[in-house]
């Protein structure tokens, strides 16, 4: 006995008969309801044909909806970066400290925010802060605290002090004088006077005008001494105008002589027009150095370098062959090999020439890929400084624009010195990592600030 919602079938040897529980005495039996087999197996036929279409169309609709679930996967994966992220743990913002810049605009958890300080402060705090799992920022806030010499109140007996570069200067009272006015004037001469030098020293030209005697000195000179025994005596411009490595009058060194002084510059340099400042002799461009055949000259504030960088030495399967004097590319990489596609396909070597103390945040150098015309380039680029230590704290990598990085110096490097930095860029295209491309960019530090 089969039963369903609406009646019940009773199957008999050779007959299926219908039994109907709506009769008005709840049990007839209808003997025409009754069907014999082969019209039974007719009926099972059919359903069992409708029961197949229905499976089918079941089927075809599961195949399109998990169709259209893929298409919409692969939609959203291929989203920008930043929409992708927005979903992602972050840290709250992070604001320039007070006579300082910030550098990073990223928040979320493992972006550094770098931070310098404007020139005439000095940092307190970490330079770099990292963005934690937690949403916290490691490290403390950074303070820029002025670094002014007048701070301390150098001037005595009511001196002014006046700011200059790196440097001050003392505005003496009447009857003080000296660097930081400390001598009284009658009892002690100027600290910008030649003494003791007749050269620095002649008698003033004098005159008597109405009865009275007028005396003078040359330009340059300055009258000493008593109305009755007056002495000219040089006026020590280098002394009168002293700041840091010559200040206002002199770019590198003042030199005094009677009546006048004039300026000089340190070796490897010349003096320019103006009479004051210096410029860098360039010995490769005008041949005046003695590379050798196979090197290649590079100019230095002063001076020259001969250089001749080797490409790596061969590691395993990865070995390099030199296409330029600053430039190695890796060989054919063997098919079996896993980790020679990783390793750099290009070095490249820079050398980069700098004065002392450059004001940061300087630009040094600039990265970006070239493709060959008629081949599809990477669709995206990763910057990055190799390694650690402390060239992550004194540069910054980032990008200018889609294509380009740029290599930042942030903190101020005082000469003389050479150190190097290596920056790094990965190709990809759709995800997929390509290829890797390796810059070592060394500076040579001047002992100078021109």
């Amino acid at each position: 006995i089969i039963k369903s919602v609406r009646c019940i079938f009773v199957f008999y040897p050779d007959y299926l008969c219908l039994y109907l529980p709506w009769c008005s005495d709840g049990c007839a039996f209808l003997p025409q309801g009754c069907m014999d087999k082969h019209r039974v197996m007719g009926i099972l036929h059919q359903m069992e044909k409708f029961l197949k279409g229905q499976e089918i169309r079941f089927t075809e609709g599961l195949r399109i909806m998990k169709s259209k679930l893929t298409n919409l996967q692969n939609s959203v994966s291929k989203l920008p970066q930043a929409d992708q992220s927005s979903s992602q743990s972050s840290c709250p913002p992070l604001l320039a400290p007070a006579h300082g810049r910030k550098f990073g605009s990223k928040y979320l958890v493992g972006h550094e925010v770098h931070f310098t300080c404007s020139q005439g402060y000095r940092m307190i705090g970490p330079g770099t802060r990292v963005c934690h799992e937690n949403g916290t920022w490691s490290g403390v806030s950074v303070i820029c605290k002025d670094v002014s010499v007048c701070a301390s109140n150098p001037c005595q007996n009511g001196g002014t002090c006046v700011e200059t570069l790196n440097q001050f200067k003392c505005t003496c009272p009447h009857n003080w004088s000296g660097s930081q006015c400390q001598y009284q004037t009658q009892t002690a001469p100027p600290e910008w006077s030649v003494m003791n030098d007749p050269a620095f020293s002649h008698k003033p030209r004098c005159a008597k005008v109405d009865r009275a005697q007028h005396c003078s000195c040359d330009a340059g000179f300055h009258m000493s001494g008593t109305s009755d025994n007056s002495i000219c005596q040089d006026v020590n411009e280098c002394e009168v105008y002293k700041a840091d490595r010559g200040g206002p009058l002199c770019g590198h060194s003042c030199v005094n002589v009677p009546g006048s002084y004039h300026c000089s510059c340190p070796t490897g340099y010349k003096l320019l027009t103006d009479g004051r400042s210096c410029e860098d002799v360039d010995e490769c461009l005008t041949q005046q150095h003695n590379c050798s055949r196979g090197t290649t000259c590079i100019n230095t504030g002063g001076g020259f370098q001969c250089v001749n960088p080797e490409c790596p030495p061969s590691h395993g399967n990865i070995s390099y062959v030199k296409t330029s004097p600053l430039q190695c590319e890796r060989n054919p990489c063997p098919m079996e090999s896993r980790s020679c596609p990783f390793a750099a396909k290009t070095i490249s070597y820079h050398y980069l020439s700098l004065p002392s103390n450059l004001r940061t945040p300087a630009t040094l150098f600039r990265m970006a890929t070239a493709t060959a015309p008629g081949r599809p380039g990477p669709d995206s680029l990763r910057f990055g400084i190799a390694g650690g230590g402390d060239a992550r704290s004194m540069f910054v990598m980032q990008r200018s624009d889609r294509q380009t990085g740029e290599l930042i110096l942030v903190q101020p490097l005082r000469g003389p010195q050479e150190l190097s930095v290596e920056v790094e860029m990965s190709e990809y295209a759709e995800r997929t990592f390509q290829a890797k491309h390796l810059a070592r960019v060394n500076l040579l530090i001047s002992p100078y600030e021109f």
